[in-house]
């Protein structure tokens, strides 16, 4: 008895058709694109360069969140509603309180000579403290400064900061009012 023969069936096609579903897939669904806090994170410290002087204390805002969530500005405990408040009054130091940050005269191109603050926000976070807290803290901070970039911008050019469209002016009110948040590494913060 003779066997018959399977007839074979050409596999280039079915090839072709699994590429084009799997193109058509790709072309028609949406993927989520994560999104983060954009802060750009400071070059690597050069192991040859000097020792940066240190920052004076009165120039130093500390903002400590405990795992419990709970606020602490300069010592005292604080709801995020008043830290917008507190973090511009101690960057613009209207009364040019001693225990305040000082502030230096710089000629700034497109705005003169401007009052710059050298406050510096520490902002230090419990490995326990939620997500939710850490950012509405990075957003209320975030707010403070971009509230004194509108009052700086509104005051020379006429309109808030974020309506800028000319680099230049952007960038001469960033140097106005730097974005001066130092993070320290997370930590078990007492309680």
């Amino acid at each position: 008895m003779a066997r018959k023969s399977v007839p074979e069936m050409n596999a280039a096609p079915m090839a072709d058709i699994a590429f084009l579903l799997l193109i058509f897939f790709l072309v028609t669904t949406t993927m989520e694109v994560d999104t983060g806090i954009t802060r750009m994170l400071p070059p690597p410290v050069d192991p040859d360069a000097p020792e940066p002087p240190p920052v004076r204390e009165r120039n130093v805002f500390v903002v400590l969140v405990d795992r419990h969530d709970r606020l602490m500005v300069e010592g005292e405990l604080t709801s995020v509603d008043r830290l917008k408040e507190k973090t511009k009054h101690f960057l613009q130091n209207p009364e040019n309180d001693p225990t305040l940050p000082e502030k230096r005269e710089e000629e700034i191109r497109h705005l003169g000579e401007v009052e710059v603050s050298r406050g510096v926000i520490s902002l230090q976070n419990d490995r326990g403290t939620s997500y939710e807290m850490y950012i509405s803290v990075q957003n209320e901070l975030a707010a403070a400064i971009n509230s004194i970039r509108d009052e700086v911008s509104q005051e020379h050019f006429g309109m808030d900061f974020n309506k800028l469209r000319d680099q230049e002016l952007i960038d001469a009110v960033r140097q106005a009012v730097p974005m001066s948040i130092s993070e320290a590494e997370p930590k078990a913060i007492g309680e």
